[in-house]
């Protein structure tokens, strides 16, 4: 067994395919590639797996994101198809050929684990959301977003990484963040970026990740969070969430049941309340100014 293997867990069935992270004397800490989890395991746990081989619950989620991301991209094109993005009676008023720019919402993003930040910012950059972001421990997210938010003043933020309910304890309580191995670093942070925008339009706060602490991190001030059922998210969840905040009109709310039916993990991964979209548009196009001609009049 080396580090970067493929592997999956006998004791689990084989359920979730993880890469070795790390081995210590007997025990691997492994991390999902499809799912947010870090889990420790002994070694003669694991069965390592061919890099192309893939669970059945892997191939669910990779398809189910797929179709996931495909749907974004339909919204968009049926929403500019219809004239949805423009405000009632700007067409009638406007000459026919003035169009329009769009701004989607701007996205930060701070993920305790790098490899899931580059899969999510690849994402992004796919649908054309402007988005930044970092790789930060979740103990740390609180007093980076702190001296982040004034500088990128984002409209969307996402707090991710890892979390799960200890198993460690002899016994937990599902109402109390100490049974979370993350759960109470979510809420800090949580609770400077509400402290930072009130209002909850004004800033769209996604947080959370496998078995979080769902009702606490939505009484700290987030609009959507993981995890209701506590259950296993999937790695573009928290993802998937922010695109649709950020390319959803500001005069429209996100359809909850649509954006939680189209997440990997659904309504037991991930809730939320009612909340206004951060897509604004504006007029006319705005033009390339490489091709632009102009006399210059200033002195």
């Amino acid at each position: 067994m080396n580090l970067g293997d493929l592997v999956v867990r006998k004791s689990y069935g084989g359920d979730v395919t993880f890469r070795v992270e790390h081995i210590v004397r007997n025990q691997a800490i492994i991390k999902g590639t499809e799912f947010r989890l870090l889990a420790d395991s002994p070694l003669d746990d694991l069965v390592q797996v061919p890099a192309e081989a893939m669970t059945e619950r892997g191939q669910r989620a990779r398809i189910k994101a797929a179709e996931s991301l495909t749907e974004l991209r339909k919204d968009r094109q049926e929403q500019n198809r219809l004239g949805a993005l423009s405000p009632a009676g700007i067409w009638e008023q406007a000459p026919k050929e003035a169009s329009y720019f769009e701004l989607p919402g701007k996205v930060l993003h701070l993920d305790g684990d790098p490899a899931y930040l580059n899969k999510s910012l690849s994402l992004y950059e796919q649908l054309l959301i402007p988005a930044e972001g970092h790789h930060v421990r979740e103990a740390e997210m609180a007093s980076v977003l702190y001296r982040l938010l004034p500088s990128v003043r984002p409209n969307i933020v996402v707090l991710t990484g890892h979390d799960g309910v200890l198993k460690s304890l002899p016994s937990y309580d599902l109402h109390s963040l100490s049974s979370y191995k993350n759960s109470q670093n979510f809420v800090a942070a949580i609770r400077v970026a509400r402290d930072y925008e009130r209002h909850y339009d004004a800033l769209t706060i996604i947080a959370g990740a496998c078995q979080s602490h769902f009702e606490a991190l939505l009484g700290a001030g987030a609009n959507f969070a993981s995890s209701p059922g506590r259950i296993l998210i999937h790695a573009l969840d928290p993802v998937y969430i922010a695109a649709k905040a950020a390319l959803t009109s500001i005069r429209e709310t996100i359809n909850l049941s649509d954006v939680l039916n189209h997440t990997i993990s659904g309504s037991q991964g991930l809730g939320g309340i009612e909340t206004r979209g951060s897509l604004r548009i504006g007029m006319p196009r705005l033009q390339d100014l490489s091709t632009l001609k102009v006399t210059p009049s200033a002195i």
